[in-house]
């Protein structure tokens, strides 16, 4: 195999454009399809991730933070914006770059509505998140009509979208909760909407959701993980394509006797004599403590290898016994024969945990559709 040069995700285009394909093909044509690149596009990269969806027809796109929105904003990106979960004392900063924050609290709706009046804005756009049973951020029932008066009480803002989010759409045993979660939706939107003279998008459906509710689309739907490939379901997994490949190189590879011990605390301890190779990646790029002592493994030349000892900051060790592979080899951690979900799984977390956690100074490839 021909040797790779260091820690590297590659990030494939394809990859991202089958997906969004493949999702959007589960929707009626005129249903709004808003894309969520937070945290660096879920570990990859938000800016290749969002030129990509923007080409291929995206119509809104969503961050956690106005940080992020902003650096889509410095970046080319001149889609909607949602701010998912934005502070009061950013909301200047929001107005500077056309970002639109989800209000979500009587707190941030009247915070929000004096800095656009400070401003002399005219129909900003807004976000009115509404709580449905997750029980995270949200106005519940009660206080609709308390949205009502402050939204028509002024000339400074205009709602967008109004929204929630479901609890357990991937999960079929939660079925009745996710239904009365879309019929809540339903009663109180209409609540809210009812008395305005315009429609908002209406938007409650995730990944999940959308495979499992279609008829819950509304007007718009919400996806982060089914673009990176994950599909939170065994049947549907196949169907997607996971974007990112992390590989990495073999630095050395050393011959240990029986009874030998590798790494922090001598947790390995050879059986007999074994063939270890160090790899230069570790729980500072994201391989955490729990993918060690034997629970997950990388494929080195197609061959899977055992992570041995413990998982240190910037290094891990893997069993390469009868494998045929040389220092500087190619190493996947994930994707390419391992399935992230599989890895993840084996460390006994979930794929948003894996991808999401790769850190920045793991060096990125974009590879084109």
């Amino acid at each position: 195999m021909p040797e790779a040069k260091e820690t590297v995700l590659e990030i494939d285009l394809g990859n991202l454009a089958h997906n969004y394909r493949f999702l959007r093909s589960k929707l009626d044509k005129d249903v709004k399809f808003l894309s969520v690149v937070k945290a660096h596009a879920y570990g990859s990269d938000s800016v290749a991730i969002a030129k990509k969806l923007q080409e291929l027809g995206t119509d809104y796109f969503a961050v956690a933070y106005v940080e992020e929105g902003i650096r889509l904003r410095e970046n080319g990106i001149t889609l909607p914006i949602l701010v998912l979960h934005p502070q009061v004392l950013h909301f200047e900063e929001i107005i500077e770059h056309c970002l639109e924050p989800n209000l979500y609290s009587e707190r941030t709706l009247k915070a929000f509505i004096s800095a656009a009046e400070k401003s002399n804005l005219k129909d900003y756009p807004v976000h009115i998140k509404l709580n449905t049973g997750l029980n995270r951020l949200g106005f519940d029932q009660p206080e609709i009509k308390k949205v009502f008066d402050l939204v028509t009480g002024t000339k400074s803002i205009k709602i967008a979208s109004v929204f929630s989010h479901l609890a357990a759409s991937e999960d079929w045993q939660e079925r009745d909760f996710t239904i009365g979660q879309i019929d809540l939706f339903r009663k109180m939107t209409w609540q809210l909407i009812e008395n305005l003279d315009y429609e908002p998008i209406l938007h409650i459906c995730n990944t999940s959701g959308v495979i499992n509710y279609p008829k819950a689309a509304f007007s718009m739907v919400r996806t982060g993980i089914g673009l990176y490939g994950y599909g939170n379901d065994k049947n549907v997994d196949p169907e997607l394509k996971p974007v990112g490949t992390l590989k990495t190189i073999i630095s050395q590879i050393r011959e240990i006797g029986k009874g030998d011990t590798v790494g922090y605390n001598r947790v390995f301890k050879a059986e007999k004599p074994t063939r270890i190779a160090t790899l230069p990646i570790g729980h500072a790029d994201g391989i955490n403590r729990i993918y060690g002592k034997q629970k997950a493994g990388v494929y080195v030349n197609g061959k899977y290898a055992p992570i041995v000892g413990n998982v240190c900051m910037d290094i891990i060790m893997i069993n390469v016994t009868g494998i045929d592979c040389e220092e500087g080899d190619e190493v996947i951690v994930f994707g390419g024969p391992q399935h992230p979900v599989a890895f993840a799984e084996a460390g006994g977390t979930i794929s948003y945990e894996l991808i999401t956690g790769i850190q920045r100074r793991v060096s990125k490839k974009i590879i084109p559709e």
